[in-house]
């Protein structure tokens, strides 16, 4: 089953320096139908005005991914990291027992545009830790590139949950496809561009909850980036 999440439809933030469309319930945004899709949390897209940005703040208990699609963002935190991240880039911080951080928009002229991924880790009060890493587009044209993972395999990310994360680039009438076990939740995030998932289509900034598919087709209509999420299912 598909439930399609048409970009429209999600909750909006407006605060002069910082607009974000949120895919689920965040901060002043609530909707008891969108809290989450299994231990996915937060997807929020961002999109940050030059010298602006998120001051000093805490997190505990989360793994926190950031995905540039534009521009760069400058991190700070309580771990002693320090890092520009820039498209290509992924960022994973697991909040842990606690840490503080902040992310600003390090230009005087552009915006930075990003996601904000939060996913709930398996275990609570993990030592914090932090990771960075750079994926090429190359590496993700015409394929699922996993850039996330439990295990950190094939040079992705860590993070601390039974979950996948997948980046990819697709020219016009390209396909991928992905199996999904029976106990397995899926979801897919439109970056930017128009794609066909298992016939249902999708445009910039739409997203898809999936259960009960064993394999997700994907095609693109035009230059598309996406990102597909495999997930354990809570409880």
């Amino acid at each position: 089953m598909i439930t399609l999440r048409k970009s429209s439809d999600r909750g909006h933030a407006e605060h002069g320096w910082l607009h974000s469309e949120h895919s689920f319930s965040f901060a002043d945004y609530h909707d008891p139908q969108q809290m989450g899709w299994g231990p996915l949390r937060v997807i929020n897209e961002d999109r940050v005005e030059p010298g602006q940005g998120f001051g000093t703040h805490g997190h505990r208990d989360m793994e926190i991914i950031s995905y540039v699609i534009e521009g760069e963002l400058q991190h700070k935190d309580s771990m002693g990291n320090g890092a520009v991240i820039r498209p290509g880039d992924v960022q994973r911080m697991s909040a842990g027992t606690g840490v503080r951080h902040s992310e600003v928009n390090p230009s005087t002229n552009s915006r930075v545009h990003f996601l904000q991924i939060w996913i709930e880790p398996d275990a609570l009060g993990i030592t914090p830790s932090y990771e960075q890493k750079y994926f090429a587009p190359e590496d993700k044209r015409g394929q699922l590139r996993l850039i996330a993972s439990r295990d950190g395999r094939e040079g992705s990310v860590t993070m601390h949950r039974d979950a996948s994360l997948y980046a990819g680039l697709l020219s016009p009438g390209e396909e991928v496809s992905h199996p999904l076990a029976a106990d397995r939740l899926a979801y897919v995030h439109v970056v930017h561009g128009a794609v066909r998932l298992n016939g249902v289509r999708l445009e910039t900034g739409d997203a898809a909850k999936i259960e009960a598919e064993r394999t997700l087709s994907i095609s693109a209509d035009t230059d598309s980036e996406m990102l597909l999420f495999d997930l354990d299912q809570l409880g």
